[in-house]
């Protein structure tokens, strides 16, 4: 999770990298967007926040694009386009300006992202190959908070044509049910309509309170013995349909779950657990004290078979602790669950290269996990995979073990910063998608350098503003504040920017009530803030636990 100090750095500088063409080869290409020059001088066929047409500066042509970012609106203009099934596209655009991100979602395999600043137009290109059965795909630019003005021109996207078009606006959903409510929850169904869909807004009492990918919603933080109605509405990039019927569900009286999240309290502190041996002190998973209400057993093993994990008990670890089976080790799960702990297995780390990029692979990471989750009794899966995700295909992965586990699955995400900068990221994408099942996103805040939080501004890492910042991006990104965690090391030895527990605690206390904040304080409150992770409890053992005997309590009290 932890063992990397610059990676960020040379992945920002990869991410930049501008690929350099002539006008020549671009009209040269098959071009399947409509509009691509903004020559009918407007942006038709483009769907776009804060942006117009120009005269100048301009490209090549009569018009460009001119779009401005405002306040946490990054000017996106963006097209669907109808494409053909494991095809390769190359997406290219003339930009000028700071920031300025060009990509494409929906592809069915790895969805591109690139980016730059220029003084002068310059060329951007991507490329990406379809999956086995895309049939659209939406590409995308944009700028970033605070910027000024930026400009594009002459985009091309190359590849075989779909030969069907823009697609219109879906159809209203139908059959809208609600599926099961506790004490706090109301879960929803409904059927999708036919036709180009990009995902769903769920409204409660007329507002609308959330998305989903996919044809199922959990409403969470309801109050008791309430009734709600609800409507759900399809949308895709040319506009959003009718609503759908709608249904009135009653919340129970009391007792209930949390779905998504077992039985957890309001307020968690999470925990690594080494399967390995480094510089921290070693420790059985018996010996993790109670004050860590959910464990992540770092790491799940990659194996031969593309999408599937395993696990397998360190050898080296065994020995530093006196000897350890599995036998052991499965019962020290039990143990964890007698002293009302959650112990969940963490896919990835520094290392890991599992890779879930298709149907096959995300049916074979489900298949595999379940096996695990019923051989040791893990409680859920964690994604700490720094080296990029799948938003479509890992999302397939987690829902299909959700729907094999039930709704007692815990599903945490950990990413680094620079993956939640953005919803247009991969990382933010996938817990959009799931976020219907996701449990926390425990972001590390650290190893990041400094980073733009929501204000537009730049903060170092190891500070109160950088944390309280940047967990402001997710908190207006989509996410609930019960999705939000904060990750931090567990002292300086765990990872760069660590910072006095007592700062975890003001930075929990600046979200939930806005007291105890530095320069900044977020524009509003989020008394449901999830709680906070540290890597790693072994770390933390080495330090006297002072990191969970200082926030745990604090957690507590909340």
């Amino acid at each position: 999770m932890s063992r990397k100090w610059t990676r960020w750095l040379a992945g920002a500088v990869a991410a930049a990298t501008v690929v350099l063409g002539t006008a020549a080869t671009a009209a040269a290409a098959s071009n399947l967007l409509a509009n691509p020059g903004f020559e009918a001088g407007n942006t038709s066929s483009w769907t776009c926040s804060g942006a117009t047409t120009v005269g100048s500066p301009v490209h090549s042509g009569s018009y460009a694009l001119a779009a401005t970012p405002a306040g946490q609106d990054y000017a996106q203009c963006s097209q669907r386009v109808t494409v053909l099934p494991n095809s390769a596209y190359t997406l290219s655009a003339y930009v000028q300006g700071s920031y300025i991100y060009l990509g494409a979602t929906g592809t069915g395999g790895t969805d591109p992202q690139t980016w730059t600043s220029s003084s002068g137009y310059s060329q951007l290109s991507t490329s990406f190959t379809t999956g086995a059965s895309t049939t659209s795909v939406t590409i995308y630019i944009h700028g970033w908070y605070g910027q000024p003005t930026y400009y594009a021109d002459d985009f091309v996207l190359s590849g075989p044509g779909g030969g069907g078009g823009n697609p219109t606006a879906p159809a209203a959903p139908t059959g809208l049910t609600s599926t099961g409510t506790t004490s706090s929850s109301v879960s929803l169904s409904w059927t999708a309509p036919s036709g180009d869909v990009s995902g769903y807004n769920v409204y409660q009492n007329g507002t609308k309170v959330g998305t989903a990918s996919g044809t199922s919603y959990t409403a969470t933080g309801l109050s008791a013995s309430t009734s709600y109605t609800y409507a759900v509405t399809a949308y895709n990039s040319v506009g959003e349909s009718p609503k759908s019927n709608q249904v009135t569900a009653t919340t129970s009286s009391g007792g209930g779950g949390n779905p998504g999240g077992g039985t957890l309290p309001t307020h968690v502190l999470t925990g690594y657990w080494h399967n390995f041996v480094n510089g921290a002190k070693a420790l059985k998973l018996s010996d993790v004290p109670t004050s860590y209400d959910l464990v992540a057993v770092a790491f799940a093993d990659a194996t031969s078979t593309p999408g599937a994990i395993s696990f397998t008990l360190d050898s080296g670890l065994s020995s530093a602790v006196g000897g350890y089976t599995d036998a052991q080790f499965t019962a020290d799960i039990a143990t964890l669950h007698s002293r009302g702990q959650k112990v969940i297995l963490s896919v990835g780390g520094q290392n890991g290269t599992i890779s879930v990029g298709d149907s096959t692979a995300a049916a074979n990471f489900a298949n595999s996990a379940y096996s695990l989750i019923q051989k040791y009794g893990f409680d859920g899966i964690d994604i700490d995979l720094e080296n990029g995700v799948n938003a479509t295909y890992m999302a397939q992965a987690l829902h299909s073990l959700g729907s094999k586990v039930g709704s007692s699955l815990i599903v945490t995400l950990a990413p680094q910063t620079i993956d939640m900068q953005s919803t247009g990221a991969a990382y933010f994408q996938l817990a959009l998608n799931i976020k219907d099942i996701l449990t926390i996103v425990n972001m590390q805040y650290y190893n990041s350098g400094t980073m733009l939080g929501c204000d537009q501004a730049v903060y170092a890492q190891g500070t109160e503003n950088f944390i309280t910042a940047l967990a402001c991006i997710q908190l207006q990104g989509g996410l609930r504040p019960d999705q939000v965690g904060l990750g931090l090391p567990a002292s300086g030895s765990a990872g760069a920017g660590a910072v006095a527990p007592s700062v975890v605690n003001a930075s929990l206390d600046c979200l939930a009530k806005g007291a105890n904040c530095g320069s900044f304080k977020p524009s509003a409150t989020y008394p449901t803030i999830r709680g906070a992770m540290t890597w790693s409890i072994n770390w933390d053992a080495s330090n006297g636990y002072a990191f969970a005997n200082t926030v745990h309590p604090h957690l507590g009290s909340m």
